[in-house]
């Protein structure tokens, strides 16, 4: 949880978030994807390159009412997106896209704060079930995701991407 007197604003992303969101979403890599994909793939990883693809992405109005960001001191330190499910054999359930907070908030709050909304926003949306995916070997967020009551279903895909070859494992969660 936040540190005493710690101050952390979660809302809906903009357009304006983009560098913010750009900066998390590279450095959480950089750090927790350390061991688990070519070094290589990580220094290469550009804030610049995210951020236009973020502000593309944030362009849409329906895709940015379904990213949140958590502010401390009026810096984005996590980001969280989330809606339908994504995979056809998962139709009617939630997902939960992408969580990241900034290394440098870490174990300080936000992805409980980002956690609790993502899974509010799926029950409001109507769906009992959601799921989410885990890079094989990143055991950090796995105990996160179990800490709130997600659980491995045994359910496993393979996301081939230029130069990286990613295996995830999927958690899933009752919401109702």
């Amino acid at each position: 949880m936040p540190d005493d007197g710690e101050r952390m604003l979660i809302r809906n992303a903009t357009v304006e978030d983009a560098h913010g969101l750009a900066v998390v979403h590279v450095r959480s890599w950089q750090e927790a994807y350390r061991g688990l994909m070519p070094q290589d793939v990580l220094d290469n990883l550009s804030i610049a390159e995210r951020e236009a693809n973020w502000a593309r992405f944030m362009a849409d109005s329906e895709r940015s009412s379904r990213t949140l960001v958590v502010e401390r001191d009026g810096e984005i330190v996590g980001w969280a997106g989330y809606g339908a499910a994504r995979d056809e054999d998962a139709v009617g359930s939630g997902e939960l896209w992408g969580i990241y907070a900034h290394p440098s908030a870490w174990s300080r709050g936000v992805g409980h704060l980002l956690i609790g909304a993502v899974e509010d926003a799926l029950r409001a949306e109507g769906h009992a079930v959601a799921y989410l995916w885990v890079l094989e070997g990143n055991d950090r967020a796995a105990a996160f995701y179990e800490r709130h009551g997600w659980a491995s279903d045994g359910g496993e895909k393979v996301d081939r991407r230029p130069g990286l070859v990613l295996r995830e494992r999927r958690h899933v969660k009752r919401l109702a």
